[in-house]
């Protein structure tokens, strides 16, 4: 009975306890990648009043923080 007490304990200690879930990671790196999707479009033609560097990157950037915060806001199943 004692090895299986044992056993029992080990099975406990070894699992392990995330604080996000593999659904939180993907959408974390979906924001990071929607932040360089924004900045990449800053980059670009010598026109500095352009539509997209004065208002479409920085709505991009700005969806892609959105998403990183609803990534570590969201709870795991």
């Amino acid at each position: 009975m004692s090895k299986d007490r044992l056993s029992a304990k080990k099975e406990v200690q070894t699992t392990k306890n995330f604080v996000f879930s593999k659904e939180n990671y993907l959408l974390m790196i979906a924001s990071v990648a929607i932040v360089f999707i924004g900045f990449a479009l800053m980059v670009g033609s010598e026109d500095i009043f352009d539509f997209r560097k004065l208002t479409l990157a920085p709505i991009v950037v700005l969806v892609g923080f959105v998403v990183g915060i609803f990534a570590i806001m969201r709870k795991s199943k």
